[in-house]
């Protein structure tokens, strides 16, 4: 009986408790970390396997650009051999919006420059040689696709937007020899154009500037 009194005691209760409350925390500790090695676990899997959709990605979109750039544009005109003198005048060019030629010695600017008025063509030319893709509309472009192709402009250095009444379609594209109408901005030769053409092998000056000349 004194044996088992003495088992009984509060300091051998105290005793169990406290051991059973270290039990615990030790089966605590352990499924924490089983727990946090899982967890360490996944996101490593996932940034393996988010890493590799990315690259995947940016290397699908460069083969993209790749083909963009090395496929014609079908349905643009072309013209070579174009002067490059600068002019004081007026220039009357064969084709409308021009494409190149003559042109004055100042450039519009053509950093991502959306124009809400016509401007005047001699500058634009100067901005085409500079490598720049000049956009231009009519009123009969419906607002939608002005809003698209504003947005585009406005995100691409070497490039400007204006509006140009007399040309003979709604939506054209125009770089240093190149043109292209299309009847929707969503026509995937926008895109294309604007790839194969800022900056492009067409451009007589690469890399000249298109800001510092004329802002209106």
């Amino acid at each position: 009986m004194a044996s088992a009194k003495k088992q009984n005691t509060p300091a051998n209760a105290r005793r169990a408790k406290l051991e059973e409350a270290r039990r615990q925390e030790r089966a605590r500790e352990r499924r924490s970390r089983v727990i946090t090695i899982g967890a360490a676990a996944l996101v490593v899997a996932g940034l393996v396997a988010g890493g590799g959709y990315l690259m995947n990605a940016a290397d699908e979109q460069d083969k993209a650009e790749t083909a963009a750039k090395a496929s014609p544009v079908e349905g643009e005109k072309s013209w070579d051999k174009l002067t490059q003198n600068h002019v004081e005048k007026k220039v009357d060019y064969p084709m409308n919006p021009p494409v190149g030629g003559d042109h004055n010695p100042v450039w519009m600017n053509c950093d991502a420059d959306v124009y809400s008025k016509e401007i005047p063509k001699e500058n634009a030319v100067h901005s085409l040689e500079h490598g720049a893709v000049w956009v231009t509309y009519t009123s009969k472009a419906s607002a939608a696709d002005v809003k698209k192709l504003q947005d585009k402009v406005s995100a691409t250095p070497y490039s400007l937007m204006s509006p140009l009444e007399d040309q003979g379609s709604p939506l054209m594209l125009s770089a240093w020899g190149k043109q292209l109408a299309v009847k929707s901005a969503s026509d995937a030769r926008v895109a294309q154009f604007f790839t194969k053409y800022v900056q492009g092998p067409q451009t007589p000056e690469p890399g000249a500037a298109c800001s510092g000349g004329i802002a209106k």
